[in-house]
């Protein structure tokens, strides 16, 4: 298989109730690009064939809607934490790839991930957002930006609320930036907490051809 071939995909609304729309082809920076335009990603385990899923409804948060919680605000506060920005993004995916999840076996970023995105890393569309504590990486997480759109891929915390750190302090930079959403991809509590919301695939879509030129 030529890895540096670029692949195309169905129409998104003839994905699976579960989302999935496409299975094979590459991790090549041009399939990848082509995917995030069209608001796919790659999601599988490691040792199975690529799946690609645009699941609707889709969870998205927008910069300007982001929620700081009580709790939040007195951590914030108390700066447990230093944030940056693209310091140590390859240490950021080995984390999320890393961290052990409650009920899940194993994580699903396998090599074939790490080295893709690194490379989008290396050609400067994929960023991580970092939290330390005492000169060490406690948090953070990592995505793909295009145009106006940030697409959130993985977060890992090593201390508690060290995420969310980062996450907030990454939403205030993409605002001051242009980001007009955040693509979270699938529900989680925690990015619920922060104010993400559910919003139609075909909406997240009419948003992607506005938001990416």
């Amino acid at each position: 298989m030529d890895e540096e071939a670029i692949y195309d995909f169905p129409d998104v609304n003839t994905a699976d109730v579960n989302g999935l729309l496409a299975v094979g082809g590459n991790l090549s920076y041009g399939t990848l690009m082509n995917a995030y335009k069209k608001g796919i990603f790659p999601w599988y385990n490691p040792g199975e064939m690529i799946h690609w899923f645009s699941p609707d409804p889709r969870f998205v948060l927008f910069p300007d809607k982001i929620k700081i919680s009580h709790s939040m605000r007195n951590v914030l506060n108390k700066h447990l934490f230093k944030f940056s920005v693209n310091k140590a993004f390859s240490e950021v995916i080995k984390n999320c790839r890393l961290k052990k999840r409650t009920g899940e076996p194993g994580t699903w970023i396998s090599d074939e991930i790490e080295m893709a995105y690194n490379d989008l890393f290396q050609k400067g569309f994929a960023h991580s957002a970092e939290a330390w504590q005492n000169n060490e990486l406690v948090g953070g997480l990592y995505g793909v930006m295009i145009g106006k759109v940030f697409f959130g891929e993985s977060m890992f915390a090593n201390k508690s609320n060290a995420s969310k750190f980062a996450f907030i302090y990454w939403a205030g930079v993409l605002q001051k930036n242009g980001i007009e959403l955040i693509d979270c991809q699938v529900y989680t509590p925690h990015l619920e907490s922060l104010g993400a919301e559910f919003i139609s695939r075909n909406e997240f879509n009419k948003f992607l051809k506005q938001l990416i030129r």
